[in-house]
């Protein structure tokens, strides 16, 4: 049975914050309720003071210190209506990414370094096997030919003894995945991944060291806070509890957050602009610290190494058939776009759909309005379009687009809800926010269309001014 930590979301009182470190963090606890932020109540009309700027201003950047937006960070109350929206402060990247490149594939440093010889190496022998055919006699190939008939079985025996080996070999690295425990291959081992685990999170250190904010700093209290908790709701499960979670708070404007294999968390003020409140915010991490348990660095590691191996044999066909080197170039370019399009950016949306849901679960067991997640998506899709950025298909990308993430997240809502019933925690209460969030929309389009009409002359089409109810 899941070990579940009940959470007072009463809004009374100025000291409700968790203390402490993520190794060690101390709770108020009164009679088994566990407090995780609490701020002073504000008013309506204060929330959405700044929706009625223009709409260049509505998306930028904000320059208020988070200590001075943790009023906006709320949490539903028990007992008292849901707290809406604040004047969104979003500075949007082409696309919001929550795990690194880098941490999408880091295979160990000796196959990084062999990784591109060996294509060079099937070049080579693809591209000598079709000089030596050339060099050979008509005679000669007719006498190969006439072989090759002869000995089909035996070729096609070797072939299928190479491809048993190949199955062989996938079939005994299959694990099991941590809490959802489905299959998947994994090549290489967990000390392989502590290591470069260390390397990146230096890497990482040396690229934003004058960007850190400090302990002291409002925000970074908040995302300590906010993990401190998700790894304590979260300790009965052995991967959460065997990883000491450190925070590190970038000063940078990129919506992202990712955290390393060996709980190295990093989030960036941007993504604490891009939030609502804090149970999006909760997700968010709790979405990261998913990736972190299910071992995916080490999953996706695996995947691309074994795909790479066996892009090998037929990168060496490739360059053995093709009559010249530039139509061998253009075969090569295809068969590595057929194997990013097809296996590579299928199974990182699919890893990033498994993250959600377990990422939901650990925000629930939290105690967390998990209906909160999916409007953090309708945020980002609304942010995009506005923005008037180009809509790429979903099967470019790496991530599952911000609309069927979003409608993925609505079909496992009633089961995070049930998840969070079970840990004991207060009922929700207030209106849905993703009714909250329909209604605000429509009542953005409403005051978009009349404001566009009187001054269309005068006024950028690109950036109408519009204001947002006063729910």
């Amino acid at each position: 049975r899941n070990r579940c930590q009940r959470l007072d979301l009463s809004g009374n009182t100025r000291n409700c914050f968790l203390t402490g470190n993520p190794g060690s963090h101390r709770y108020l606890v009164d009679k088994g309720l566990r407090c995780l932020l609490d701020v002073p109540h504000t008013s309506g009309q204060e929330v959405y003071r700044n929706a009625h700027n223009s709409w260049g201003k509505f998306f930028s950047q904000s320059s208020q210190p988070l200590g001075e937006k943790i009023p906006f960070l709320l949490i539903s109350s028990v007992g008292q209506p849901l707290r809406h929206f604040p004047a969104w402060n979003i500075q949007i990247n082409r696309s919001f990414h929550t795990s690194p490149s880098l941490q999408a594939a880091p295979v160990p440093l000796f196959w990084i370094i062999v990784k591109p010889a060996q294509k060079l190496f099937a070049i080579i022998l693809g591209r000598s096997i079709r000089n030596w055919w050339k060099a050979l006699p008509p005679n000669k190939r007719e006498l190969f030919k006439e072989s090759a008939r002869k000995n089909k079985w035996k070729i096609l025996l070797g072939v299928s003894s190479l491809g048993v080996v190949f199955v062989m070999f996938y079939f005994t690295h299959l694990e099991e995945t941590p809490i959802t425990g489905r299959a998947r291959l994994l090549v290489f081992g967990k000390e392989h991944f502590r290591e470069l685990s260390q390397m990146e999170y230096d890497m990482w250190m040396e690229q934003f060291k004058s960007q850190m904010l400090p302990e002291t700093d409002a925000r970074y209290q908040v995302v300590e806070r906010v993990v401190g908790h998700l790894s304590e709701s979260n300790k009965d499960v052995p991967q959460v509890s065997a990883l000491e979670w450190v925070i590190h708070v970038v000063d940078e404007p990129g919506v992202n957050a990712f955290v390393l294999p060996n709980g190295q968390v990093f989030v960036f003020t941007g993504l604490l602009d891009a939030v609502s409140d804090i149970h999006q915010l909760s997700f968010i991490l709790g979405h990261e610290i998913a990736h972190a348990v299910l071992e995916h660095a080490a999953e996706k590691a695996s995947l691309v190494h074994f795909l790479d191996f066996l892009s090998l044999i037929f990168l060496t066909m490739i360059w053995a058939i093709c009559p010249r080197d530039s139509l061998a170039v253009v075969g090569q370019w295809i068969q590595s776009k057929l194997q990013e399009f097809m296996f590579d950016r299928p199974y990182s949306r699919t890893l990033e759909a498994e993250a959600d849901k377990v990422g939901l679960q650990f925000a629930a067991k939290a105690c967390v309005d998990v209906r909160a997640s999916s409007v953090f998506w309708q945020q980002m899709e609304l942010a995009e379009t506005i923005q008037g950025q180009p809509k790429l298909p979903e099967w470019l990308s790496t991530h599952p687009s911000h609309e069927n993430r979003a409608e993925h997240l609505d079909r496992l809502i009633p089961e995070a809800l049930k998840i969070r019933e079970s840990c004991n925690c207060p009922s929700l209460s207030g209106p849905d926010p993703r009714l909250i969030f329909r209604l605000n929309m429509q009542h953005l389009l409403e005051s978009s269309k009349g404001r566009g009409l009187p001054n269309s002359t005068k006024q950028d089409p690109s950036k109408p001014k519009v204001d947002f109810a006063h729910t």
